[in-house]
């Protein structure tokens, strides 16, 4: 299975979301900023995510995003499967039709195949997959790095 970018960014956001203290508000060009992927893109997935309940976002001079606890505790094959949407992994019925959908059982081996894959994903919280290592990694992301006389380190004293 290959995960669209539109779900990529998703998850990224998600992630990013849950590692951001409380008292940081976060904008979409922030994240778009942060995880170097166009301010367009990470617009339309905040737009989707927000309607999913996964975030609130407020618009304005005090906007920002912000997770929600569903966000936190949403199984990653859920929310894999809630931005990628309905499609099948094939499409038998497109434009040209393919001449074997009436007797071939690839679409549903297929179908199956997909569906064990967002289960597998199911494991995993969103909360899991931003901590530990993971967690610092996001939390520095976008800080400014400074060098000292030790070595380079962000502005929290992460080297």
């Amino acid at each position: 299975m290959q995960l669209t970018r539109f779900t990529d960014i998703g998850l990224r956001v998600v992630m990013r979301l849950v590692t951001a203290p409380a008292d940081t508000t976060l904008t979409s060009r922030d994240l778009a900023a942060e995880l170097a992927v166009p301010y367009t893109h990470v617009a339309k997935v905040v737009s989707r995510l927000s309607e999913l309940g996964v975030i609130h976002s407020r618009r304005g001079r005090s906007g920002g995003i912000a997770v929600t606890e569903l966000g936190r505790t949403a199984q990653v094959g859920w929310l894999a499967s809630k931005l990628e949407g309905d499609g099948e992994v094939v499409d038998c019925d497109g434009p040209q039709p393919c001449p074997l959908r009436g007797n071939c059982k690839l679409r549903g081996a297929l179908a199956q195949a997909q569906r064990a894959f967002y289960d597998s994903l199911d494991a995993h919280t969103i909360d899991e997959l931003a901590s530990s290592s993971a967690r610092i990694t996001l939390l520095s992301i976008g800080t400014p790095t400074r060098t000292t006389a030790s070595g380079t380190e962000d502005a929290a004293g992460i080297r």
